[in-house]
């Protein structure tokens, strides 16, 4: 239905006015906490972002990376919500019916090891429950406590619809679950049998190869003779896990390596074990590493999987799932594969067989939840058959869907065509359990959408399978099993595909290419229409954020210090495309400055306003040359931001609206306007209402995607045209075009007057006069038509110059004692008698340059002394030595001063 008429909208907003106190003027200093915590409940309470399927405009729909239920808002999650939310309100100000879909994730091993932990302090696990209550525990602490991660995603003002919040457990996407699953099935896309996966002995489940982290870490190379069986020789191997030895069914070498050319085809004796295994020959092998030779253990290494398959070898199981040595481990049975390591190595030294030890940094792969180290391992699992479905995935990009930036195309290519199928079964309890039953009876697997009662061949009972899925399986469904798939609904019908995927870059491969596959294969249609990966956020110094470095950022902390907009406007001045984030809390405190600065301008603003809008008039008429340039300012602004964010160039968008606010607008048009707000000329005076009002109106429709909340509080303040009722900025759209504002000449105009003014500032700057001290001006134009300008600007130039006086002329020519500059061809000088006390100045400068000479030669001594340069660490020299420039500097600027003050010294 259409959510709330004109009438109840402007009511609504009319009672938020009263609550917030605001229909005056503003408080004078903003206070974030109490404004955002309004402004949440307000949009919440009136569906401000629950769209009507029916109602017009272009679609516009983004489904959110869900957050696990288990997780807290960390500063990756702050940039990416960040990120979204400027797009979708941005879409809501370009007129188009926009839908942004929450939810979260069940996040199945993450989920049970936190129930697990809880339990454990009872003195409990979960056998001891049994699968169905331990299910229940889990339901039930999702009830207490999954609100708090939605909690937190509130805290970053996400325009989200909440009444379309989805889980991946929820009723509607568990059908679809069981749909997709079933179907695969039927299209024998999805089986179950052996194959070689990644265990995790702590989770006690398979962990598909994206859900394995590699992480550098320090070991060993092993060198190990294997005697050759007709007692020629042997053969050395080189391996990083000599535990594995007795899984060991070849030894392979390239074939052609002229080394073993003799070899191949021999049998080789496994060390200790005294099991013959041949040699054997494929190009897979890498000729540099270690000796050549490659031990070929099919049941514990993905590649030697391969191999086993290839050359039709042997299977050996040497190590079970609990991490423990098998029966086919011989004297080694029982032993965990640490102890295995230790007593192997020892035998195989003793035997004479270990030929040398080397020291080796390897990639070793860990859990992604636990971090214990993985073993491939050999076991019954499901899996999808991805190899069959990623090539409709790959040529989907970039025809169909495009990635930003195109420099992540080359891996999602050699992703998708080196992929290898999924592994989707995990044997834990909490999840979407497989829905596959074996018959007891007759052995005849049966799958199915619902549960059945009894086998369909022989009518003996089933028992369900244990597994779950994959998390990954119902999160590859979400772009449309959380707009009501596999029915026919409104909402799927009208954004589905979605408009953009905004994500973190490190999920290309577990979440984006899964979803593209399963939205190509089930609506026929890719899931997004443009990815969007955005970088990493690190420390200042680069550094990737963890607990144990201590350099994390906790987004709900600077929240709380900063407010949510300083935040986010850091965030998304941050987020070039393509580049990491270097984040500070000091950077973030820097942007609640910029806040600050449009708080206070909108307080200047609204205390130059009639408590009624003022009367409009044709902005491309007022005249008036600051009013005009700025016009022309906000015009490009306009244009400049819209492209920026159709673009996804957040961090320009951010600069354009910073660079406008901060120097365009306050800096100069609110000190350009005073003499206008004082005058005694009432057409002057309204016109300038006019413009203030329509700038600083508009400025906050282009802010509001960035900082919501305190351009809706300042918006909520703002005077309204008569006989009209307030609105929501929440629901305003984009500022229109007015292309008669635009006029580049009066813009270049503008920017003489404001060069001039420029100019002055910086010589007092430099001439250490202060800046509220009033300086002669003389001016020599270039010609007739610029002494006009800036004859007809004196004013303006006279007073945000801070002159005493201003002589305009092309017969002025600078004395001698002076300071001057060019701007356009026009010479800016500044006398400097009267406007500096040359004998103080002279003696101030004597005192800083004996003061000054003093220090540089104590940092020369220490930079001469080659004690001091060869013993000190590199950091403390290079500080010295950037001392020493700097030393040297200002005392060349401070002796060219000295000297500029005695040449006027002896002009008087």
């Amino acid at each position: 239905m259409q959510i709330g008429s004109a009438a109840d909208m402007s009511s609504s907003i009319a009672a938020f006015h009263g609550e917030s106190k605001m229909a005056d003027t503003l408080p004078k200093g903003y206070e974030p906490h109490d404004v955002e915590a309004r402004w949440r409940k307000h949009w919440e309470e009136d569906k401000t972002f629950t769209p009507d399927p029916d109602a017009p405009g272009e679609p516009y729909s983004i489904v959110i990376p869900p957050p696990n239920v288990t997780g807290a808002l960390h500063i990756g999650h702050a940039l990416n919500h960040t990120l979204i939310d400027v797009l979708c309100r941005h879409a809501r100000q370009k007129g188009k019916n926009v839908l942004w879909v929450p939810g979260t994730d069940h996040a199945g091993i993450a989920t049970q090891n936190v129930v697990e932990r809880a339990l454990a302090k009872e003195g409990k696990t979960r056998a001891d429950l049994g699968r169905e209550a331990f299910v229940e525990r889990v339901w039930a602490w999702r009830e207490d406590y999954g609100h708090r991660i939605l909690d937190q995603v509130r805290a970053m003002g996400d325009s989200v619809d909440w009444s379309r919040l989805r889980f991946t457990m929820d009723e509607g996407l568990s059908t679809a679950v069981r749909k997709v699953f079933v179907q695969l099935y039927n299209e024998g896309l999805i089986y179950k049998g052996d194959y070689i996966i990644n265990w995790c002995s702590r989770c006690h489940t398979a962990l598909a190869d994206d859900e394995v982290e590699h992480e550098q870490s320090r070991g060993k190379l092993w060198k190990v003779r294997y005697p050759l069986a007709d007692g020629s020789g042997h053969i050395t191997i080189a391996t990083t896990r000599p535990e594995t030895i007795p899984g060991d069914t070849a030894v392979c070498v390239h074939p052609e390596d002229e080394r073993y050319a003799g070899l191949v085809g021999k049998m080789a004796v496994v060390p200790v074990l005294g099991r013959e295994i041949p040699i054997i020959a494929d190009a897979y092998v890498d000729r540099e590493f270690g000796t050549g030779a490659l031990k070929v253990t099919p049941c514990h290494d993905h590649n030697d999987w391969m191999l086993g398959k290839k050359h039709d070898l042997v299977f050996i199981k040497a190590i079970d799932e609990d991490g423990v040595m098998t029966a086919e481990a011989g004297p080694y049975q029982g032993l965990a594969k640490e102890e295995c390591r230790t007593r192997i190595v020892a035998d195989i030294e003793a035997a004479g067989q270990l030929e040398g030890i080397e020291e080796l940094e390897h990639a070793v792969g860990h859990c992604y939840r636990c971090h214990t180290v993985v073993e491939p391992h050999v076991s019954t699992q499901w899996f999808v058959a991805a190899t069959k479905l990623a090539p409709a995935a790959r040529d989907a990009v970039p025809g169909l869907t495009k990635i930003f930036p195109e420099t992540w195309l080359k891996t999602y290519y050699h992703w998708l065509d080196n992929i290898r199928d999924w592994c989707i079964s995990r044997q834990i309890w909490w999840g979407h359990r497989i829905p596959a039953w074996n018959c007891e009876s007759c052995g005849e697997l049966v799958v199915a959408e619902h549960d059945p009662d009894v086998c369909p061949k022989c009518g003996g009972k089933l028992k369900q399978e244990e597994d779950v899925l994959d998390t990954w399986f119902s999160s590859a469904l979400w772009p449309f099993s959380t707009m009501g798939w596999p029915e026919d609904t409104k909402d799927l019908r009208r954004w589905y595909p979605t408009s953009v995927l905004v994500t973190g870059f490190d999920i290309l491969f577990f979440w984006v290419a899964r979803m593209m596959m399963m939205g190509i294969h089930f609506m026929g249609k890719v899931p997004f229409d443009h990815v969007y990966l955005h970088a990493l956020v690190r420390d200042a110094s680069g550094r990737k954020m963890s607990k144990s470095t201590g350099n994390v950022i906790d987004p709900l902390e600077m929240i709380n210090k900063y407010g949510c907009d300083s935040l986010r406007f850091t965030l998304t001045a941050f987020a070039a495309m393509g580049r990491d984030i270097r984040l500070s809390e000091e950077r973030i405190e820097g942007y609640r400055h910029f806040v600050n600065k449009l708080w206070n301008a909108a307080r200047f603003a609204l205390m130059n306003l009639p408590e009624e809008a003022p009367a409009p008039v044709a902005p491309e008429s007022v005249p008036g040359l600051h009013h005009q340039w700025l016009l022309h300012r906000l015009e490009i602004v306009k244009q400049d931001m819209d492209k920026a964010l159709a673009d996804y160039r957040f961090n320009d968008a951010a600069q354009l609206a910073y660079k406008f606010l901060w120097n365009e607008f306050c800096d100069w048009y609110l000190e350009l306007i005073k003499p206008d707000m004082q005058s005694d000329d009432a057409d002057r005076k309204a016109q300038a209402q006019y413009v203030l009002w329509l700038a600083l109106r508009e400025l906050l429709v282009l802010l509001h995607p960035i900082v919501p909340f305190v351009t809706a509080e300042i918006w909520s303040a703002l005077p309204v045209p008569a006989g009209q009722k307030p609105t929501d900025i929440a629901r305003e759209l984009y500022p229109p075009a007015r292309p008669a504002c635009e006029r580049p000449e009066e813009a270049g105009r503008m920017e003489l007057i404001q060069g001039v003014i420029v100019a002055v500032r910086t010589i007092k700057a430099e001439l250490g006069i202060n800046p509220t001290h009033k300086v002669s001006l003389m001016l020599h134009p270039v010609d007739a038509a610029q002494a006009g300008l800036l004859e007809a600007n004196s004013h303006c130039i006279a007073t945000l110059a801070r002159l005493e006086n201003l002589t305009i002329g092309t017969e002025v020519h600078a004395p001698k004692a002076s300071a001057s500059a060019v701007v356009e061809g026009c010479q800016v000088i500044v006398p400097l008698k009267g406007a500096v006390d040359l004998n103080g100045e002279l003696a101030r400068l004597d005192k800083e340059l004996t003061k000054l000479e003093k220090d540089l030669v104590g940092v020369n001594m220490k930079l001469s002394n080659e004690s001091f340069v060869s013993r000190a660490p590199e950091d403390v020299v290079a500080r010295e030595r950037e001392r020493a420039e700097k030393l040297l500097d200002a005392k060349e600027k401070m002796l060219a001063l000295r000297a500029r003050f005695a040449e006027a010294l002896t002009e008087e």
